[in-house]
């Protein structure tokens, strides 16, 4: 029996995984919501990239090492940093759809390089500068265009302030994070981070390494079972 941990990105929380879990029989299965998401209260002034690799570590002890680590969007940096800080923890890395850094990268100066950043409509920063949220009515254009009513409903109303501070922390990255495997699954037809620049993310990385699906940006609701598949087998598609 394998572990797994998911992690959600920007706004979201646990509950995007929602559907994915059900799927992953026969495995041991968790996803946390990180600090100042989903139902954890801790205020959003205080929270750093570091908050959030502590929490995944302490989940991680919780659960019994080592995991393989999950990651959607804007978790692809924590997933990286966690890595880094705790390599003995983990079995592999599984980036969907997500920000793969380098070192001296941040989110947002991964975000920069992007040609096209279609996420920006959709974003309002707070008053005071400390995070930002998604717009209720642009939302379902940028994260879930492909998804079904109800899911799309069940989102709208549990997405959350996303804290600044941790995709403006550049990451100091180095061998321990080079030595865990890591596989990327690229959603081909994304409306946040555009497929070219998953693939340009994943240029120099072993075909083998990389799954692409025909979806938006929140497979775990347009196909769940298949998502959940991916992960567990580690195989590639065409």
């Amino acid at each position: 029996m394998a572990r797994f941990l998911f992690i959600h990105g920007s706004c979201h929380g646990a509950w995007c995984w929602r559907d994915v879990l059900p799927h992953m029989q026969g495995h041991e299965v968790s996803a946390i919501d990180l600090p100042a998401h989903g139902s954890d209260a801790t205020p959003v002034a205080g929270i750093t990239l570091d908050s959030y690799v502590d929490a995944v570590i302490r989940h991680i002890e919780r659960m019994g090492a080592p995991v393989t680590l999950v990651g959607h969007s804007a978790a692809g940096i924590t997933l990286a940093a966690v890595a880094e800080a705790a390599p003995h923890l983990l079995d592999a890395l599984v980036f969907v759809c997500a920000y793969v850094p380098r070192n001296g990268d941040s989110l947002v100066s991964l975000r920069k390089q992007a040609k096209r950043q279609p996420i920006l409509p959709a974003v309002q920063l707070s008053r005071d500068r400390l995070s930002y949220s998604v717009k209720p009515d642009v939302a379902p254009g940028v994260f879930y265009h492909d998804c079904p009513k109800e899911k799309i409903a069940y989102a709208l109303v549990r997405l959350c302030p996303e804290p600044l501070k941790p995709q403006t922390t550049p990451l100091q990255l180095g061998g321990n994070y080079d030595s865990v495997p890591r596989r990327y699954i690229l959603c081909q037809d994304d409306h946040t981070i555009p497929p070219e620049e998953q693939e340009r993310m994943v240029a120099d990385w072993p075909e083998s390494a990389v799954t692409r699906l025909p979806c938006g940006h929140s497979p775990f609701f347009t196909m769940p079972g298949r998502l959940a598949a991916l992960i567990m087998s580690g195989e590639s598609g065409p």
